[in-house]
């Protein structure tokens, strides 16, 4: 039994809500309703269905390298049974940390269909019955990683770490890497013009007199909001600590008494109506009315003439790539790095040179050369705005065996990883003998959980 490869198969099973609608819509077209128990620890179940759906997209993306239905469903076990220590140990998530999530794969899923209404028409539920679907996977995902987060907090690497287990791979073994580049970017958001924005505020001012002659906020809120995470709830934000909302909207909310409104306020998600509903201490729980400009009506103009001078300025060297990125990037992800892209999996800067690499990036690098900084692009945000960007082709690196030199941070990161799985490996061969565990008769040959004494 691989646990470290079951480790790392779980780690992948946090997927967005996206690839879990594209596969529950496809499982309903083929006609397929597998809802055989087929593991259980504690009160958490694994059923057959969520083996063969991830067992299907696997095979779906890479047939060749598909890991077994044993190794799958041993990396759901190792899930619930974080799951049900979690109880155990009290290791609990808060509900608006959940809401958060819920909201940002919802918002993803707006982005990637165009709008609520498409979502709805795609999979024949409203938005309140497919977030309700989503919330308890999401639940039991963020506090699957508390969980492992909590197992694997204080192990560390150290050089001579990395040095030693790189030393460990047979020459004959060592992966052959892409070319690799290096990539910073500049982006400034389009903004909404004065009669866009007019617009805007004139129908929250609206709202705004609806509720004053008798309606409800909440109702409206419900109808009208934008921000689809409290929209459903009527606008509710729950309760929030001082400094953890964008400045403009804390700024008005904090000076409002119960129940009294705020003019309507702009940030950078959008414009607002705010209603407080109660302070107390360095907390204040507040609900809003949420409405954004058409991002897809835009003028990108402006961004683009300041792009142009930016650019111009860098190409003379009378401004540097980094310190031009820090101040004037709209992109929060890049700025603190000098604009630089950073790569989720390694937390380095150097970045496949691949298939694996967003289309748009790709073609523009391929048509660029080394040391040079793009025309301004147009570029839509991970939110859905509208942007312009311009595109700094730092370095690139040629395809090669890895070797410590080149590839520290890869390497390391992969040493690390490893060092945690087998903490958590040591982890699983104690907390089994605190959960009961059971796993179907069908999947007796897999061995999966073979020392387990409760098993049967």
């Amino acid at each position: 039994m691989n646990k470290i490869k079951s480790i790392f198969l779980f780690l992948l099973c946090f997927s967005l809500f996206s690839a879990f609608a594209q596969e529950e819509k496809q499982a309903e077209k083929q006609g397929e309703v597998l809802d055989k128990i087929i593991g259980k620890v504690d009160n958490y179940f694994v059923l057959k269905s969520d083996l063969e759906l991830q067992y299907q997209r696997y095979l779906a993306s890479d047939p060749v390298n598909t890991p077994t239905r044993c190794q799958l469903l041993e990396g759901l076990i190792i899930n619930k049974l974080l799951l049900a220590k979690s109880e155990i140990d009290s290791v609990t998530v808060e509900d608006k940390r959940i809401e958060q999530e819920l909201n940002s794969r919802m918002e993803q899923m707006e982005n990637q269909y165009g709008s609520s209404k498409a979502i709805v028409e795609a999979f024949g539920k409203s938005i309140a019955t497919l977030k309700d679907d989503l919330r308890g996977s999401i639940k039991e995902q963020l506090v699957g990683r508390k969980m492992q987060d909590k197992i694997t907090e204080a192990i560390k690497i150290t050089p001579k770490e990395v040095k030693q287990f790189f030393n460990s791979i047979p020459t004959d073994s060592l992966p052959y890497l892409p070319s690799e580049v290096e990539v910073g970017q500049i982006v400034r958001l389009a903004q909404p013009n004065k009669e866009q924005k007019q617009e805007l505020v004139t129908k929250l001012n609206d709202i705004k007199k609806r509720v004053e002659k008798g309606e409800s906020f909440e109702e409206l809120a419900k109808v009208f909001s934008e921000d689809l995470g409290s929209g459903k709830r009527g606008g509710d934000l729950g309760f929030a600590k001082r400094g953890q909302m964008v400045p403009p909207f804390e700024a008005a909310a904090v000076k409002l008494k119960p129940n009294q409104m705020s003019d309507v306020v702009e940030s950078e998600f959008g414009f607002h109506l705010i209603q407080m509903l109660e302070q107390r201490g360095q907390e204040y729980h507040a609900r809003h009315i949420l409405l954004r400009p058409d991002y897809q009506k835009l003028d990108l103009t402006e961004p683009t003439r300041f792009l142009d001078s930016i650019r111009v300025l860098i190409q003379r060297d009378t401004l540097k790539f980094e310190k031009a990125a820090k101040e004037f990037s709209e992109d929060k992800a890049t700025q603190d790095a000098g604009g630089m892209m950073i790569d989720p999996e390694t937390r380095g800067l150097k970045m496949a040179f691949d298939s694996t690499m967003d289309p748009a990036l790709y073609f523009s690098l391929d048509s660029m050369k080394v040391g040079t900084i793009s025309v301004p692009q147009s570029y839509r945000t991970d939110d859905g705005r509208s942007a312009m960007r311009i595109i700094y082709f730092k370095a690139k690196h040629a395809p090669h065996f890895a070797n410590l030199k080149d590839d520290y941070q890869k390497i390391s990161s992969i040493a690390l990883s490893r060092k945690r799985n087998t903490a958590i490996d040591e982890w699983f061969l104690k907390a089994k003998e605190d959960v009961f565990i059971f796993v179907d008769e069908e999947y007796k040959d897999c061995d999966i959980l073979k020392a387990a004494p409760n098993q049967r």
